[in-house]
Order: C-alpha cells, then structure tokens, then sequence
C-alpha cells in the first residue's frame, strides 16, 4: 500500500549540503545586485527612498510589543524590536534550508537593513528626542531603549551600543550582497 503524501517532505531535516543550490540567472543576479547597490547608495546619501521599506517594519513592531504584551512589560517593549528583526532573519534560515539563493539574499539583506532603524532608536535612548509611533491607546508610552538600556545598567552606553549595531547592520548588507555575487558566479560557471 502506498503511503499519503501530506506534503511535509521540506520540514524532515536534510544534510545541507544533500541539495544544490537554485541557481540564480546572470539576468536576475545583475538586477539583483544594482538593486542592492542602489539601495545602499541611497542609504549612505539618507535619501527617503531607503526609508521606505521601514514603514512595514515599523508596524511589524508594534505588533511585536502587542503579541509579548502577555510576557509582562519587558517583554512587551523588548518584543518590538525582536520581531522586527526575527521576521527576515527566520525567512531567510527557511530559505537557507530551502537552497534558494535569492530568497535568502533579500531576506538577510533586510534582515541587516533592520539593524539600522533599530541603531537609530538606540542611540535616542537618553535623548528621547525621535518622533514615537504607537498602534492603540496607552496611558503610558516609554521608550523602548531608554527602558531596556536603563535596566541593563547601559543607558550611558546608548550611542557606542547603537554604533556597533550600525556597523553590524551596515557591513551585513555588505557581505549578502557580495554572498549573492559570489553564488551567482558560481552558477554561471557552473553552467557555462
């Protein structure tokens, strides 16, 4: 007798390296790869079309404040920020287990991106002086790093923190679109 097929075959664990890689088409890589390139340029020159692709994200965090709510309030105000951040970063680990180098490109790419809103709030912690967005009414609204930095015993380290969170955001941009670079050539070569 024939067993059912439920459809579940990616979710069994497989060596990583039991699949090649998608590959990637020199087409799809090139438009690719000047997206990432634009992307970044507008990012150094904080042009507003770099900013676009907060806004979703902004939402996405004050869904996460909402969702650890039930955690008590250091979850909830830490919350914001990991599911800003857990979004992309699981996307791409799916996409990783998945081989597809596109995917996992753009995922990891926004994924480090995240870092750089995330950075910018940090380092207002003591400041307190960025604009505050809010999903709901609350009595109360807090800062989420001035809470988090002032319970840690950080909150005087809020800019060299947000500094290195900047570098890491920045560089990771860097290396995935270098990594896609690299795989790209592989799969051209590969087939040529």
């Amino acid at each position: 007798m024939r067993q059912l097929d439920f459809g579940f075959d990616d979710l069994v664990p497989h060596e990583p390296r039991e699949r090649a890689w998608t590959p990637v088409s020199p087409l799809t890589l090139g438009l690719s790869l000047v997206f990432f390139g634009l992307f970044l340029y507008a990012l150094a020159r904080d042009m507003e079309f770099a900013h676009l692709v907060d806004k979703p994200f902004m939402l996405i965090h004050a869904c996460g404040h909402a969702l650890f709510r039930i955690f008590g309030l250091t979850a909830a105000v830490a919350g914001g920020t990991f599911l800003q951040v857990f979004i992309p970063f699981a996307l791409g680990l799916y996409f990783i287990r998945q081989r597809r180098s596109l995917p996992v490109a753009f995922c990891m790419f926004f994924f480090f991106e995240q870092l750089l809103p995330v950075a910018r709030y940090m380092a207002d912690a003591q400041a307190q002086q960025l604009p505050w967005f809010t999903i709901g009414r609350y009595e109360s609204v807090i800062h989420d790093w001035n809470y988090l930095f002032t319970k840690l015993g950080a909150l005087s380290y809020d800019t060299l923190i947000a500094d290195v969170v900047r570098s890491i955001g920045s560089l990771g941009m860097i290396v995935v679109a270098f990594w896609l670079l690299w795989r790209g050539l592989n799969d051209i070569a590969q087939s040529g």
